[in-house]
């Protein structure tokens, strides 16, 4: 079986996260004809969907169906040029934005502990939490925890 050679530019959109899974879907004349335009790219495909209904004054429902997207997807992709610019059309970073583990009771408890006795490496702590909260913690994600609690409060 040949090996399907790669392409650049959609390796390029894909770690940026802007790579459309649904090129195909894109319908738009202006993107079958130009040289310019590219289905595969998720924030160009978007932004020119805003602005076919803005600039060009197309109906919502027509826009989202020649580019491959829903009426509630022009109206998020619309709230995000609004609110971000171009940057806001593109997907954000998956995972969790924070420590969503490390709750303020527990790293309180965790406060608490070394407090009584200094020594506790993250390890152990980890284990403790476990035990009390049942909730497995990365010895590191503790550290950068306490850290974090140690810092001073920005206005």
């Amino acid at each position: 079986m040949a090996k399907r050679r790669q392409d650049p530019k959609e390796d390029a959109l894909r770690e940026a996260r802007a790579l459309n899974p649904r090129p195909e879907a894109v319908l738009d004349a202006g993107f079958a004809t130009s040289e310019f335009l590219d289905a595969r790219d998720l924030v160009q495909v978007r932004y020119e969907m805003v602005r076919r209904v803005r600039i060009d004054g197309d109906s919502v429902s027509g826009a989202a169906g020649d580019f491959g997207f829903s009426r509630p997807s022009w109206y998020s992709a619309a709230a995000a040029i609004d609110e971000g610019g171009l940057p806001g059309l593109l997907r954000s970073r998956p995972g969790p934005r924070r420590a969503h583990k490390l709750s303020g009771e527990v790293v309180a408890f965790l406060s608490t502990l070394l407090e009584g006795d200094p020594g506790l490496r993250a390890g152990e702590l980890a284990h403790r939490v476990e035990e009390s909260f049942g909730v497995r913690v990365h010895p590191r994600s503790i550290e950068r925890a306490l850290e974090r609690s140690q810092r001073p409060k920005s206005r």
